[in-house]
């Protein structure tokens, strides 16, 4: 049985081959990379970072977050109940979630694979932007149900 510390002689092989061909570059391999943050502060850290990413790489993340602010700020401004604005915030931010793993699963894909086409990447990809899909259409038909019969009665009509 292998210690935890130890690795089969084949990945040893391997990870020594990666680590004599990163350091020939002139690179520093990142000690540690694999482990989890090591305090919470770390871990909020990385998670704004990822937020920012997806904020200043994805045009439909900025979509989506402009989209929920109207869509909050018509709640709030139909006095809507705090249960029906809790569900409107659930909603947008089940979007934001979706649309941030679909960022994560396209960036996973695209590094294992590179500029190659392969069949599974091609159905993963879509499949995540599928979900994306689905969630933002279901937060639409969510919307159009708890803001319109106020805003109906809001309006006159």
């Amino acid at each position: 049985m292998l210690v935890p510390e130890e690795h089969p002689p084949a990945l040893r092989e391997v990870t020594s081959d990666v680590t004599s061909d990163v350091q020939r570059r002139g690179r520093r391999l990142r000690v540690g990379a694999w482990k989890v943050a090591g305090d919470l502060p770390a871990s909020f850290r990385y998670a704004a970072q990822g937020l920012a990413y997806g904020f200043a790489s994805q045009r439909n993340f900025r979509i989506h977050v402009f989209t929920g602010a109207v869509v909050f700020g018509m709640g709030l401004w139909l006095r809507l109940a705090a249960d029906r604005l809790a569900v409107l915030v659930l909603t947008v931010a089940a979007v934001l979630v979706l649309e941030l793993l679909n960022t994560a699963t396209e960036a996973v894909v695209d590094l294992a694979i590179g500029r190659q086409f392969h069949p599974l990447a091609r159905i993963a990809k879509d499949c995540a932007a599928a979900a994306v899909l689905v969630a933002a259409l279901s937060s639409l038909l969510i919307a159009l149900l708890l803001l319109v019969p106020p805003l109906l009665i809001r309006l006159g009509v």
